[in-house]
């Protein structure tokens, strides 16, 4: 590889919202991020349900679609 044209890699830590770190390697320092893993609402099962139930009929009837 040639030399001085390749970022330097580093140790990094991403900082959630949430107060969570995370420890990992990158081109940066410090990371600050709104939302991660531990607090996202797919990965903790929390996420909420919405009922789509004649969402798509009421779309049909509207514009007459068949």
């Amino acid at each position: 590889m040639k030399k001085g044209i390749h970022p330097n890699y580093q140790d990094c830590s991403i900082k959630c919202a949430c107060g969570n770190v995370i420890k990992t390697r990158s081109t940066v320092k410090e990371l600050h991020v709104e939302i991660c893993s531990s607090c996202h609402p797919f990965f903790t099962g929390k996420r909420k349900l919405i009922d789509s139930s004649g969402r798509v009929e009421k779309f049909k009837k509207k514009y007459n679609v068949k």
